[in-house]
């Protein structure tokens, strides 16, 4: 049984186009699991040999780099403030940290934010209401992107690897993995914003003695 729904799954026509979608979703919804996703079929791809690891890195890079430009689009056309959600909650709180550094840091905010779900749609939203170039943005959207993908597709491979004889089981195991180690990633770049923001207060009141 395990063994049909693991060749139905792969096989099936649907399958990366979904992954696109979910991918591309998640540029706005963070409840979708787009990580977990690439994670998990990174794992079924190692211990199953379908689907192929080749395709599914640039189709989940594809997804990011699509829905991340959508999402730096809107931010283009309406601004930061237009909508409550912008103002308010974790994204609200995520755009107001970067809106102010978006143009001098672009390409450290567009790959930390990468692994941030909140901090990935509010620095896309900021870098187009920011009016930062498209031709200086899009490059970097798309190798975070990349690096993105094949960061997720390799923790599901690792584990994948190793579990060759139990699909599901590898499955099942890289989700919490990922989940693990994306939590970790979280807290990293919690802890850098906030020493930038700690350093940046005290350039602030330090008084020029050349003034």
């Amino acid at each position: 049984m395990d063994a049909a729904w693991i060749d139905g799954l792969t096989g099936s026509p649907w399958l990366l186009p979904a992954l696109f979608a979910l991918v591309v979703g998640d540029a706005f919804l963070v409840v979708l699991p787009s990580e977990t996703a690439v994670v998990a079929l990174g794992a079924l791809a190692a211990s199953s040999g379908s689907p192929s690891l080749l395709l599914i890195v640039p189709v989940a890079a594809a997804g990011a780099v699509t829905g991340d430009l959508l999402c730096y689009l809107i931010g283009r056309r309406i601004g930061l403030d237009r909508w409550r959600w912008q103002r308010e909650g974790r994204v609200g709180h995520a755009i107001e940290r970067v809106r102010r550094t978006v143009n001098l840091r672009t390409a450290v905010l567009v790959f930390t934010a990468r692994y941030v779900p909140f901090a990935r749609i509010a620095v896309n939203l900021a870098a187009g209401a920011g009016r930062v170039p498209l031709r200086r943005y899009l490059p970097l959207s798309a190798a975070a992107g990349l690096a993105w993908a094949i960061y997720n597709v390799a923790v599901g491979g690792l584990v994948g690897s190793t579990l060759r004889e139990d699909p599901l089981l590898a499955v099942a195991i890289s989700v919490p993995v990922a989940i693990a180690l994306g939590l970790a990633v979280d807290r990293v770049v919690a802890a850098l914003d906030a020493r930038r923001e700690r350093g940046r207060q005290v350039n602030d009141e330090t008084p020029d003695h050349h003034a």
